[in-house]
């Protein structure tokens, strides 16, 4: 669901990951679909590896979109900051609001928008995405 959904630090928006280049990567915005060359000197964050904390440890990113997604939340990421947070609260209730800033929220709110407008979040990549963290999780007890 998020692999291969890159946030770059400096420019607005996602990217998909398209290729390895020499000196860093090849990725498409996908607000406008132009490709654009991102160096490893920029911050590249992965979705699949961002995490939000909780009260009793973390959460990935996937996980709290997969919760909107079955909550069917359409939150408005320019809401207030009681908004952002009254809403994040009913997908992750135990957040840990020292930690986790309106700023963030309003991300997830936002990534989340763009990629359920262009169909990477459906109900078959939720489902996918869970079916995987629940095979993840069994290899990771046995």
């Amino acid at each position: 669901m998020v692999k291969d959904i890159l946030a770059i630090s400096g420019y607005s928006g996602l990217f998909k990951l398209v290729s390895q280049a020499k000196n860093g990567v090849i990725v498409e915005s996908l607000i406008d679909g132009k490709r654009m060359p991102a160096y490893a000197s920029a911050k590249i964050s992965a979705l699949e590896d961002i995490s939000m904390y909780k009260m009793d440890g973390d959460i990935l990113l996937g996980e709290v979109f997969a919760e909107i997604f079955e909550k069917d939340m359409n939150v408005d990421p320019k809401s207030d900051a009681k908004a952002l947070k009254a809403a994040f609260k009913e997908v992750v209730p135990d957040f840990d609001e020292e930690r986790v800033y309106v700023s963030d929220i309003k991300k997830v709110f936002a990534w989340y928008r763009l990629l359920k407008e262009k169909e990477i979040i459906t109900a078959d990549s939720v489902k996918s995405y869970k079916e995987e963290l629940a095979k993840d999780e069994e290899e990771q007890e046995a």
